[in-house]
Parts: C-alpha cells; sequence; structure tokens
C-alpha cells in the first residue's frame, strides 16, 4: 500500500457513511467500514460483503463498532450513551463487540474501532480501574483474533487518553486519531494532541469542525473538510513527522444529503490529494 491512500467511511446496511459504489464512483480504494446490523453479521453475509467490496477495489481497513442507545445529541447524552463505559450497557456492548470482532476477522479486517466513552480522568478511582479492566478483556479477546482495537480520540483531552493508554498495557491497543472530534468536544487543539499521542496512532480520520462558543459545554460543529477549524496542511506535516503512512479516511456523515455529501467528499479528496502533493 503507498502512503496515505484516500479513504472513506462506509456503510452497506448500518451507519452514516457512503454507500460502497458510491466510493468507488469517487475513486476510492480503503474504507472504515461501519458495522452492519446484526443479523448481517453472518459467515454468509460477510462472504457477500467482501466479494462486493473485491468487485469495487475496496479494501476495508477498520470495521467500527456501534450500539443501539448510542447518541450524539450533545454531551451529556454522549457520556451517558457512548460505548462500553456506561454501567448499565457495557455487559450487553462487551458481548457485541467480541461479536464484531469474530465478524471483522470473518472479513479478514485485523482492526476494530469505537468510541470507548467518557474516560474517568481519576485514574486511582474504582470507575477507572473497571474501564481498564473492560477494555483489557476486549483487547485480549481481539488478540486471539491477531487483532488490534483503535480507540477513536474526542471524549478526553490527549494527556488523559495517553495515561490510559500506557496504564492499559496491551500492545494491541492504538489511537484512531480524529482532529475534528477534538474541536466538537472541546477537548484541545488536534495538532498538539496529535503530536502527544503520535506513538499509539494507527489510523485516522479526516473531519473538519468549528468550535463552540461553550467548549466543553456544547457541541462544536462538523463541517465540510476545509471550511472548519483543523488545519490540514499542519495535520498531515504532523502525520509525516510521527511516521504515519496509513490511509487518510474521511468522514462525512450526511447521509439525508447524499448529493452534497459526495460532492464534499469529492471535494475533500482533491484537497488531500493537493496537500499530499505539496509534503511529497
Amino acid at each position: 500500500m503507498s502512503k496515505w491512500p484516500i479513504g472513506v467511511f462506509i456503510s452497506i446496511d448500518a451507519g452514516l457513511g457512503v454507500r460502497p459504489d458510491t466510493a468507488h464512483e469517487l475513486g476510492i480504494s480503503t474504507a472504515h467500514l461501519h458495522t452492519p446490523h446484526a443479523g448481517s453479521r453472518t459467515p454468509e453475509r460477510a462472504k457477500e460483503f467482501v466479494a462486493k467490496l473485491k468487485d469495487l477495489g475496496i479494501r476495508v481497513t477498520v470495521v467500527f463498532a456501534g450500539f443501539e442507545g448510542e447518541s450524539y445529541a450533545d454531551i451529556p447524552t454522549v457520556e451517558r450513551t457512548i460505548g462500553l463505559v456506561p454501567l448499565e450497557t457495557r455487559a450487553a456492548r462487551v458481548a457485541e463487540l467480541k461479536e464484531i470482532a469474530d465478524f471483522a476477522h470473518l472479513m479478514g479486517v485485523d482492526v476494530v474501532g469505537l468510541h470507548l466513552g467518557f474516560v474517568p480522568h481519576d485514574r486511582s478511582s474504582a470507575a477507572y480501574q473497571d474501564v481498564l479492566k473492560v477494555t483489557r478483556d476486549v483487547c485480549d479477546y481481539a488478540a486471539k483474533n491477531g487483532q488490534a482495537i483503535h480507540l477513536e480520540t474526542g471524549q478526553e483531552p490527549a494527556d488523559v487518553l495517553l495515561a490510559f493508554m500506557q496504564d492499559m498495557e496491551r500492545d494491541n491497543l492504538f489511537i484512531n486519531f480524529d482532529p475534528a472530534n477534538m474541536i466538537l468536544y472541546g477537548c484541545g487543539e488536534p495538532i498538539p494532541a496529535l503530536k502527544t499521542l503520535g506513538k499509539y496512532v494507527r489510523s485516522i480520520h479526516c473531519k473538519d469542525a468549528t468550535w463552540s462558543d461553550k467548549p466543553g459545554d456544547t457541541w462544536g460543529a462538523e463541517v465540510a473538510l476545509g471550511k472548519g477549524a483543523v488545519d490540514f496542511a499542519a495535520y498531515l506535516k504532523t502525520l509525516q513527522e510521527i511516521g504515519y503512512t496509513g490511509p487518510l479516511t474521511i468522514e462525512r456523515e450526511i447521509p439525508q444529503e447524499p448529493v452534497r455529501q459526495k460532492a464534499e467528499i469529492a471535494a475533500a479528496v482533491e484537497t488531500l490529494e493537493s496537500l499530499k502533493s505539496q509534503l511529497a
């Protein structure tokens, strides 16, 4: 695989990404895949999906988990509903994440990504230790499939996530870095965060956003790549500095506006290709 192939978030029957056919029309060869519905996560459907994607010339590099009941309505709702941190849904979601890892394995994908949720900031607390324990369990399960787990940035500042990664003590746990999420959640400037977390970054998103007028209390706004506060020239330069050579995976999730979604992803491809050429 050449350095920095352009990728995109795709969906087959669940999620907010583009359809695989659209990715193909845009000339995109790598993708992060939203986990299909539970009923589709069978060996038969895995074969179908793999065959379809092969015909389109698309290679899935990460299968991203999502869970029923998750909501990104506002920051308090995210804290209450997202990932493996919420206690009420934790056991069921851990079981489902293992099943998703098995499905990804059937598809020949060796990375499972997810939003873990809001990691407690007090490293001495029982809640923090419990999140470490459950994440280690998931990592150990994935390791049996020869897989890595990638935690997406966003819900905590870079130094909190860095400490968590160090405390985890697992060699198959890495980071999917999303610069826009740092802005949306008000958790810190993306470029310094990327430098802080660089040694753990193994996959990334190319997404843009503007800051809230109350960072950390209310959402920022996701916008088309190049229209927000992420400095993508600096982003790629920093990716180069940390030695990241994997896909540049565009995330623009407005499926209710498919024409606009396709156009904005096409413009993002053009922007990223131009920036790549300047750093070649």
